[in-house]
């Protein structure tokens, strides 16, 4: 489990604002839903500063609950509203205190697209990393002076401040999210799930080697394929992989590089460089650190492998987000 998720509470609390966009709106929440089924222990709650909240889309959204108290490790989550030109404020004073208060209380924030402008609004943002949908993001600038909005990204994570572009980069985030609080394994099971590319971040490969290779119907290739990623830093044999399969270790390796064109070992280890990657961009851990997590047992070995798969090293990608 990424440090990052640690002392997460498992709640969810939905800031619904109105106009909200349904994608902004559905799509991370039925992440964390997803995630809740396959045993993660989310709670989800939405909440408004109204007790119904009229959608982008034209749909009424009724029973939410009133903005309640929260604590640290809570998750506020802002989906995106349409924005009204030359209409303000953008959000009520309620919910700016509101979300100063959770911010207060050692909350994690999260916004999708332009649900940043409601963290901006409260002053949230300023000193942060952050990004929001591309067409706001000169405007954000020019608003928000002291937040630092990038382009160009999916999502940003700069302490407990999470953010992400337009629409369905929401679910991008969402997933990221999930993986801080529980890991790739479950995170690569959600998106499974749901049917959806597992991305690491705007720099990365769009789909995502947990996912990759996956689309045989081999149901012992898929349990070694599940037990690999579950278990990336232990130091996996063949031997040890056959008997997760049920086949001989010759029997495995024909059968692994029939369905994925790749062996074993190399998937492994395709699965340990892209942890890495992933560690590298959204946490502070240094480089030999992260090759421990990721199952490498000598950090000279790891940053070979690892300058050989994405064309420089590792202390080139701290933070490729921001």
């Amino acid at each position: 489990m990424a440090d990052e998720g640690a002392g997460s509470t498992g709640r969810v609390v939905v800031l619904v604002l109105p106009e909200v966009n349904l994608l902004d709106l559905a799509g991370p929440v039925q992440v964390f839903d997803a995630a809740a089924c396959l045993g993660a222990g989310y709670r989800i709650e939405h909440v408004a500063d109204t007790e119904r909240v009229a959608t982008a889309q034209g749909v009424s959204l009724a029973g939410l609950g009133a903005l309640p108290e929260v604590v640290a490790g809570d998750l506020v989550l802002v989906p995106g509203p349409r924005l009204r030109e030359h209409r303000e404020p953008y959000v009520s004073e309620t919910v700016v205190g509101w979300l100063r208060e959770a911010a207060h209380a050692g909350a994690r924030l999260a916004s999708v697209c332009t649900g940043a402008v409601a963290l901006g609004e409260a002053g949230l943002l300023d000193g942060h990393r952050c990004t929001t949908h591309w067409t706001l993001v000169e405007a954000m600038r020019a608003r928000y002076p002291a937040a630092r909005v990038q382009e160009a990204v999916l999502y940003v994570h700069d302490g407990r401040i999470s953010t992400s572009a337009g629409v369905s980069a929401g679910v991008d985030l969402a997933l990221s999210l999930v993986e801080r609080d529980h890991g790739p394994a479950l995170t690569t099971a959600v998106a499974r799930e749901l049917v959806v590319y597992l991305r690491r971040d705007g720099a990365g490969e769009q789909i995502s080697q947990f996912l990759k290779h996956r689309s045989h119907l081999d149901s012992a290739v898929h349990r070694v394929q599940d037990h690999l990623a579950g278990s990336i830093d232990a130091a996996h044999t063949l031997a040890e992989l056959a008997e997760v399969a049920n086949l001989s270790p010759r029997g495995l390796s024909r059968a692994f590089t029939a369905a994925t064109g790749i062996t074993p070992l190399e998937y492994r280890q395709r699965l340990r460089l892209e942890r890495a990657m992933s560690l590298l961009c959204e946490t502070s851990l240094p480089v030999d650190a992260v090759a421990t997590r990721c199952g490498f047992r000598e950090g000279r070995h790891f940053r070979r492998l690892f300058k050989a798969r994405y064309g420089g090293p590792p202390s080139e990608f701290r933070h490729r987000t921001g």
